[in-house]
């Protein structure tokens, strides 16, 4: 356990921040999901819209690392691209 004032607040902190993560992180694969399971190449299209703008909030927010996003918002435009 933390001793200082200051160690125990970045605790708190810390926790905070994983917490909030967490939820940004679900929200992002929630998109996901719904581009995958996508009926037809045109609900997916618009899902994947949905898709690449959470992602980039992510990584506005520091939360994504700008590659990882970039990889995720490839790999998703191809799935749907690959879709007939």
């Amino acid at each position: 356990m933390a001793h200082h004032q200051s160690a125990k607040k970045r605790v708190r902190t810390s926790e905070k921040r994983r917490l909030r993560n967490k939820i940004y992180k679900s929200k992002m694969k929630t998109y996901i999901k719904k581009v995958k399971t996508s009926e037809n190449k045109e609900a997916a299209s618009t899902a994947l819209k949905d898709a690449q703008s959470v992602i980039d909030k992510l990584v506005s927010k520091g939360i994504l690392r700008k590659n990882t996003a970039a990889n995720k918002k490839s790999r998703l435009t191809q799935y749907v691209n690959s879709m007939t």
